[in-house]
């Protein structure tokens, strides 16, 4: 595959994360990217910003975790916030070999509220509600096009939290169920004119997207997840009719999500 220099609409944290967990799911360097020397540093030090913007939260809370931790046998909320999602896909197209498509990286609109109940200082439950923007790229090469598929999604996630969970610092494995609400789907050929829609409540995806995870979240407020949705993104069912006859777009699709996040988890601790 020929490689090209990034284009001007992709923002430098998303090209250097692109980078760096597309060789953690691969390990091998993106195909398709090259760097020049100015660039290359423009991006590290974008990628430096998005660490301070995590680090300097942690002034606010890092003192009131270590003098009081998080309540046992009680009920509390903290922020639920994904922040920046990492996403690609295991895709397969008609008698095409899986592989993984154009790492997708987002950091609008993520966020959330959690339910949190800890039975004691190492093991805990949560729930709550989320909205997320997830989706995936998909790259052709006759002719040289990109097609770009995302939903919001309104989701309720289910985690046991094991570890250290007073003071913040325990693993999370658990599932959930997104709700698609709000489809959108831009394509453009390379040098040539862009098409974009999206609607509401589509039928192009499924109507519930259930999902599990693993992660690990980090004292005090940090969390980390690999998210992965067992069933396909697409409605392979889904028919439309162009210019009197019925088509089915999505028929040779098989994606199936994956994802890894970086949230920050706020605790709001109820009075003794």
């Amino acid at each position: 595959m020929p490689k090209t220099q990034f284009g001007n609409n992709s923002s430098l944290p998303a090209r250097a994360l692109e980078t760096i967990f597309y060789r953690i799911f691969t390990g091998n360097p993106l195909p398709y990217l090259t760097f020049d020397g100015k660039t290359s540093t423009m991006i590290w030090k974008s990628t430096y910003k998005i660490t301070l913007l995590f680090l300097l939260a942690l002034p606010f809370t890092l003192e009131a975790q270590s003098r009081m931790g998080r309540p046992s046998k009680k009920c509390y909320l903290s922020s639920g916030m994904e922040g920046y999602i990492l996403s690609t896909t295991l895709k397969q197209r008609q008698n095409d070999d899986i592989g993984l498509s154009t790492p997708r990286f987002t950091g609008f609109v993520n966020m959330g509220v959690h339910v949190n109940y800890d039975f004691s200082p190492h093991a805990g439950l949560y729930t709550g509600l989320n909205i997320k923007n997830i989706g995936f790229i998909e790259k052709y090469s006759n002719p040289d096009s990109t097609v770009k598929r995302r939903v919001y999604t309104l989701g309720v996630p289910l985690g046991l939290k094991l570890g250290n969970v007073k003071y913040g610092s325990y693993l999370l494995v658990g599932g959930g169920v997104d709700f698609p609400f709000n489809y959108r789907e831009k394509g453009f050929v390379r040098r040539g004119d862009k098409t974009k829609f999206n609607e509401w409540f589509s039928d192009r995806t499924p109507k519930a997207m259930p999902y599990i995870f693993v992660g690990v979240h980090l004292r005090p407020l940090l969390s980390f997840k690999l998210q992965y949705y067992p069933l396909n993104f697409m409605n392979d069912g889904f028919g439309t009719t162009v210019g009197g006859r019925l088509g089915f777009p999505y028929s040779d699709h098989d994606v199936r999500l994956l994802l890894l996040t970086a949230g920050i988890d706020i605790p709001f601790r109820p009075k003794n």
